[in-house]
């Protein structure tokens, strides 16, 4: 497994580096060997420590921050959650239900608060290809991610969809009506 560590609003020492590296090295028990993880580190207001993880897999993203007053809890606690994800996903692979092969989907980016008094702009666009999926692998895409809602091409119909989680904890399919 490849690993990048990149500091912002930080110089990562070498001892961070090293850590950071060791630590994730650790998923090549779970991930294919030409997996990459890049792992950002960074300080805000010289109290928050940051440490943030994009892992690329066969296709698969996987995402995960963690922020605390400490840098290595930072990154101990960040490899905690991913560690989660990634047994969470590769149990899920090797369920006898789930055989078909998943694929890898970028975030949709989330709508920044504006105040009422203005009208809303577009300030970021982002594009990605929709691979087809099932709902099921969807959901799952979209817990690796850590996000609330995800946008994929249903493969049984061929539609885009929009798989979101809701209040009590379910989640909802969003599917249009032709």
């Amino acid at each position: 497994m490849q690993v990048t560590v990149i500091g912002r609003h930080i110089e990562a020492t070498d001892a961070l580096k090293q850590y950071a590296t060791e630590r994730f090295q650790r998923f090549e028990k779970y991930l294919p060997k030409n997996s990459q993880a890049t792992i950002t580190l960074s300080v805000v207001k010289k109290m928050h420590h940051i440490a943030e993880a994009m892992i690329k897999a066969n296709g698969m993203l996987i995402q995960a921050s963690e922020e605390t007053e400490e840098m290595y809890s930072s990154i101990d606690l960040l490899y905690e959650k991913i560690e989660r994800r990634v047994r969470k996903y590769k149990e899920r692979l090797t369920d006898h239900k789930h055989q078909t092969g998943l694929t890898a989907m970028t975030d949709a980016s989330q709508a920044a608060a504006h105040p009422e008094d203005r009208i809303p702009q577009i300030i970021k666009t982002k594009r990605f290809d929709l691979k087809p999926m099932h709902p099921d692998e969807a959901v799952m895409q979209m817990e690796l991610l850590d996000k609330d809602f995800f946008i994929f091409s249903n493969a049984g119909s061929g539609l885009v969809n929009v798989i979101y989680k809701r209040k009590d904890g379910n989640v909802g399919l969003i599917e249009p009506s032709v």
